[in-house]
């Protein structure tokens, strides 16, 4: 069977290091899917947009094809239907879908020029509800747009590129509300796992989430494969159970899984990985991180959690 499936568009013309950037990134990221196998069928979330445009939603939709491509079809073409619920309606609205790419994990699904009409805030529903209705096929990890085969790009002109459901950050399996996009400044490992980089990290989230709360499950999620300076630090398995902040100071509820010691990383990184993270929040000033909402244990036998450390620039490898 061919890793390749393509569905015909005009003029597919992506700049190559567009291309370059599509190669780097890896299948950490996968699209989460939702499949039930009862009855030989498949089972995903199609999301519609709401008639105010402040939300996508999720319907149950059954898909008959076994194969790849006949599942990419007919997710498509539920996503150009408008919903029986007459509270919501497609996100193929005022443009039309031109045809589709797939390139092995990659899909690159190009759409007409009245794309580039649509209010930012209903484009980035747009693109919440395709991302995540098509990188439940399985095989499909990110989607990428294009308008008549050039790279989409945000109201900065910057190329938006492969897009993950994990991008468009959920408040715990809350519908999806408005979105917002900001660039954080997250510190990781260097390879050593001895010292920290500070890398800049653009993530589209929804706004029901705290920044401080975005910050620490970023970290978590660590910084990709095409990252090539910078490492991972936490434990991915690891749960944010809460975090609230007072007078300056960020207070990190984290679960067992924080324990855990899955990459070679001193322990000092790791505590300033967190709270130099927060620290760049123009609100924080210190941190204090609990596990299990207990704080008096020693982390690696060497960090008392009932301390509150404010930021440390001596472990920051320096930029350039």
């Amino acid at each position: 069977m061919s890793k390749r499936t393509r569905r015909p568009f005009a003029g597919m013309r992506l700049q190559g290091g567009f291309f370059y950037m599509i190669c780097l990134i890896g299948c950490l990221l996968g699209g989460c899917a939702a499949q039930d196998t009862a009855g030989g069928e498949n089972t995903i979330s199609v999301y519609y947009i709401n008639q105010a445009e402040t939300k996508i939603t999720a319907v149950s939709h059954s898909l008959e094809s076994q194969d790849r491509d006949g599942q990419l079809r007919e997710a498509v073409d539920a996503l150009k239907e408008n919903p029986v619920e007459l509270s919501l309606r497609t996100p193929v609205n005022g443009y039309e879908i031109n045809g589709w790419d797939l390139q092995e994990s990659l899909l690159v699904l190009d759409v007409s020029e009245e794309y580039k009409k649509i209010q930012p805030t209903t484009e980035v529903l747009i693109r919440a509800a395709i991302v995540r209705t098509l990188t439940q096929v399985e095989g499909v990890d990110h989607v990428a747009i294009t308008v008549k085969g050039e790279a989409l790009t945000d109201s900065a002109g910057t190329p938006v590129g492969p897009m993950t459901a994990e991008l468009f950050i959920d408040n715990e399996g809350n519908e999806i509300n408005s979105y917002e996009q900001i660039w954080l400044k997250l510190y990781f490992a260097n390879e050593a796992g001895d010292k920290l980089v500070p890398t800049s990290v653009k993530k589209v989230y929804n706004s029901n989430i705290s920044l401080e709360k975005l910050v620490v499950e970023s970290l978590i999620a660590g910084p990709g494969q095409d990252s090539e300076d910078a490492f991972p630090v936490i434990n991915p398995s690891t749960k944010v159970l809460g975090v609230t902040v007072k007078d300056g100071t960020c207070y990190v509820n984290l679960d067992d899984g924080f324990n855990t010691k899955v990459f070679n990383v001193t322990g000092d990184v790791v505590i300033y990985s967190i709270v130099n993270s927060l620290a760049e929040l123009p609100n924080i000033n210190k941190v204090q991180i609990s596990i299990n909402g207990e704080t008096e244990i020693m982390y690696r036998e060497t960090f008392n959690l009932a301390s509150i450390y404010e930021r440390n620039l001596d472990l920051v490898v320096p930029v350039g």
